[in-house]
């Protein structure tokens, strides 16, 4: 009994030593992390209501009864709200050069009338918005008079490994140099707001204060900006993401040097590789990214990139999720050629690229098409000839509309009414009797890919004849 207590003593002791001790990186980065706050003048809209103090991605964050307060009382007679004061926010920062430069997340200092920078040692400095790039959630900013300021060391978010320590500094509820610690739970993850950075994904305890601060690994260095987190309640709820801060520092020099941030672009839409669509296409397994369009007038274009194509290699790196691409393709400089991997017909080919840069704002094509069929295949759907105007409005030249879809292949596949078929099993779709004829050749029991364009989108289904 003795030994046992013995043993489970040593083996808890054993435990606890094999856990990092953060004491000494938090004394040697404290220092240059920074709180953040600011002040925005009232504004006053034509119909009397006036901002909140905090943006809306902060205010989600929140319980609701805290959203409410924040967002403010209104005057019952309309006009200007009832005490209306100037808006306060906080964040988080860190300085990155001795001569004053921080970075912070946008949504800290967006809107911001003026911006004050805490440091460690009480000191309240004025700074500058030097630049943002909305894109990545990013801000810089200049420390007026900085002079032998103390900065953070950076590392290389790259050489991250899923389940290795990291820490965070930060100012969570306005409670300065809160530091928490967890994991890397998870690398490269792509959020439905921004597909262009790969977001570190933690267990790090993360909450509104927290936006812009640091995330440390155990040798000290700077390896992410925490950004967002997913929550439900308005606190932490154990997922929590972070810009990589290869990225983050990529945008920081643009910013500095030029003012603005330019990423590259390839021109194309692309779609996950799933099972179905892996067998379709001969893939042993599913990885890279099906290119659903190929832009007219872009890169991929003037590249020889083809719809259908499967990007399983850039520049050397391997593309296992679709959401792998954007992030490799913006880092790339625009003007530079890109060495592609491609799946076409089966067989692997090669490709070079030169990368354009990414345009600001791109116009979504709505497609309004007409039903009505005029020819039937056994597929159990109904399709028609494809009018000019429409052809013109999607940007395709040629297919056919589906007026009708029953039970059969073609619904199971998620075909529906409305849909322009333009290709089948790699073969072009212009007319309908160029569908009749492919269709009729179709294996049975084979999975085949369908080329389908919907609310001008193109993308890929599979279909089992």
């Amino acid at each position: 009994m003795l030994a046992a207590i013995v043993m489970l003593v040593w083996s808890q002791t054993g435990f606890a030593r094999g856990l990092p001790d953060f004491t000494g990186l938090v004394e040697e980065n404290a220092g240059a992390v920074v709180n953040i706050s600011t002040t925005s003048n009232p504004k006053v809209s034509n119909t009397g209501s006036q901002g909140s103090p905090l943006n809306e991605r902060q205010l989600e964050q929140l319980p609701e009864f805290f959203q409410d307060f924040f967002r403010g009382r209104q005057s019952p007679f309309g006009g200007a709200p009832e005490n209306a004061q100037p808006q306060r926010s906080m964040g988080s920062g860190f300085i990155v050069s001795a001569d004053g430069y921080v970075l912070t997340n946008n949504h800290v200092v967006e809107g911001a009338d003026e911006i004050i920078v805490r440091l460690n040692d009480r000191r309240e400095l004025p700074a500058t918005l030097v630049g943002t790039d909305p894109r990545s959630d990013m801000a810089v900013l200049k420390i007026e008079n900085g002079d032998d300021l103390p900065v953070v060391k950076t590392g290389r978010s790259k050489d991250l490994k899923v389940g290795e320590w990291v820490f965070a500094i930060g100012s969570p509820f306005g409670f300065d140099y809160t530091v928490t610690a967890g994991i890397v739970s998870a690398l490269g993850r792509s959020l439905p707001s921004e597909n262009y950075v790969p977001f570190i994904q933690t267990d790090v305890a993360i909450n509104p204060g927290n936006s812009g601060g640091p995330l440390f690994n155990l040798d000290g260095e700077v390896v992410g900006i925490n950004s967002q987190i997913y929550t439900r309640s308005g606190g932490f709820m154990g997922v929590s993401f972070a810009i990589p801060i290869d990225d983050a520092m990529n945008v920081f020099r643009q910013i500095r040097d030029k003012g603005t941030v330019s990423r590259g672009w390839l021109g194309v839409l692309i779609q996950e590789v799933n099972r179905d669509l892996a067998e379709s296409f001969g893939l042993k397994r599913p990885r890279g990214a099906l290119v659903a369009e190929v832009m007219d007038g872009s890169p991929a274009e003037s590249g020889g990139l083809q719809s259908g194509d499967i990007i399983l290699q850039y520049d050397g790196d391997d593309v296992e999720l679709s959401s792998d691409l954007p992030p490799m393709v913006g880092r790339t400089p625009v003007g530079e050629t890109a060495r592609l991997t491609v799946l076409r017909g089966g067989k692997e080919i090669e490709l070079g690229v030169e990368i354009g840069q990414l345009p600001n704002e791109r116009g979504a094509q709505q497609a309004t098409p007409s039903v009505g069929g005029s020819s039937t295949a056994p597929l159990g759907l109904t399709v028609e000839p494809l009018p000019s105007n429409l052809a013109d409005s999607i940007g395709v030249k040629g297919g056919v509309v589906v007026s009708g879809v029953g039970s059969g292949p073609a619904y199971t596949a998620g075909i529906r009414a409305g849909d322009v078929i333009t290709e089948i099993d790699r073969n072009a779709i212009t007319s309908v009797e160029e569908f009749q004829k492919v269709v009729r050749a179709l294996p049975e029991g084979r999975a085949v890919p369908v080329r389908v364009v919907r609310q001008g989108r193109a993308i890929y289904l599979v279909m089992k004849p």
